[in-house]
């Protein structure tokens, strides 16, 4: 490790905690210092010097500039809340916690750090075609949006397979709040704040204490209208967003992934022509790569080390992301009886 990289720190050294490793270790600016996870019986070294503890308290009692938080809903804002109040700068996984009070708190803690980077992982919006795709609305080559439809599911493997994912009291929520708040991001990312939201939740096939799935329709400040599909009974892996707008329209079809199971990911762009047809041609982008957590990654070590702005993935859009996704459980009053959940809206830190 160089004089001048930042000590990183893993909570968590999972799949995800691994994949993120690869991409700090790239960074000119990070390097991995120590990690944490349950698995390690007791503390350990491995053999490039990087130091290995059982439980996250050891792991923050290091000399740590930067953490990674990559550890279960229930625990990770208080293990982001820890690294902030032992003056790290920290990247935390999505979802950034159960429920919106969870963030809330966060905040605060922020709040009393402003010297500090936070950033969260919500990926997805540096996919190359998402990237594209908003760079092509921007432009108003195809006008303004008129609307939104959004599908994004898994299959039966995951999350219902037994693990904390199906479970409220680790999870705070299933599929939507799992995967689908990608989905909810993205179309916050594309429209204004959402102000109005009716839904249906169900868990009526895997019959968990959590969603197997999520319809819901919004409408935001402008009158634009996104629906929304979460599902963990799409038996085979699927993600599509198809955005038309008053000249044309974007379809995004497939997100790379590591499990390479939702396909190529591909932006279709058409241009309206004012015939019955709709459109001469549609122009097709395939992407071949995705280096959306290394970009990631790279835009939080700027944000330190130059002392840059986060873009994305600040506080602010982890709480008004995960208030919309609470507002989509709230939305169905039988689902919000029978689990009570908090206005999110009226809820307290």
């Amino acid at each position: 490790m160089g004089n001048s990289e930042l000590k990183v720190g893993i909570a968590g050294y999972g799949i995800v905690g691994k994949r993120r490793r690869q991409f700090i270790d790239l960074n000119s600016y990070l390097s991995t210092y120590a990690v944490c996870d349950q698995n390690f019986p007791e503390k350990v070294v491995m053999e490039d010097g990087v130091k290995c503890f059982p439980n996250y308290k050891q792991l923050l009692d290091e000399p740590l500039d930067v953490l990674f938080v990559s550890f279960p809903n229930y625990l990770a804002p208080e293990v982001t809340i820890a690294g902030l109040e032992r003056g790290m700068h920290v990247f935390c996984e999505k979802p950034p916690g159960m429920n919106v009070s969870d963030i809330r708190n966060v905040y605060e803690i922020k709040k009393k750090h402003p010297g500090l980077c936070l950033k969260y992982g919500f990926n997805h919006r540096y996919h190359y075609s998402v990237k594209d795709a908003l760079k092509k609305i921007k432009s108003g080559e195809l006008g303004y949006i008129i609307n939104l439809r959004g599908v994004y599911g898994k299959s039966r493997i995951t999350p219902f397979t037994g693990n904390w994912r199906s479970e409220r009291k680790y999870a705070g929520g299933g599929i939507l709040l799992d995967q689908g708040i990608h989905m909810v991001d993205l179309m916050r990312l594309f429209c204004d704040e959402f102000t109005e939201v009716k839904s249906f939740i169900s868990n009526d096939y895997w019959k968990k204490n959590v969603e197997d799935n999520a319809y819901a329709i919004m409408r935001d400040e402008k009158g634009r209208i996104a629906m929304i599909h979460s599902s963990a009974t799409q038996w085979q892996h699927q993600f599509t967003l198809d955005i038309t707008l008053s000249e044309g329209f974007l379809e995004l079809h497939g997100i790379l992934s590591g499990t390479k199971s939702y396909g190529e990911e591909k932006l279709v762009i058409g241009k309206r022509n004012g015939l019955e047809t709709g459109i001469d041609r549609e122009e097709v982008v395939t992407y071949l790569e995705d280096n959306s957590w290394r970009d990631e990654i790279d835009e939080f070590a700027d944000a330190i080390v130059k002392q840059m702005p986060i873009k994305f993935g600040t506080v602010e859009d982890a709480l008004e992301t995960m208030k919309l996704v609470y507002r989509i459980y709230w939305a169905d009053s039988e689902w919000r009886e029978a689990y009570n959940i908090v206005n999110p809206d009226k809820s307290k830190s």
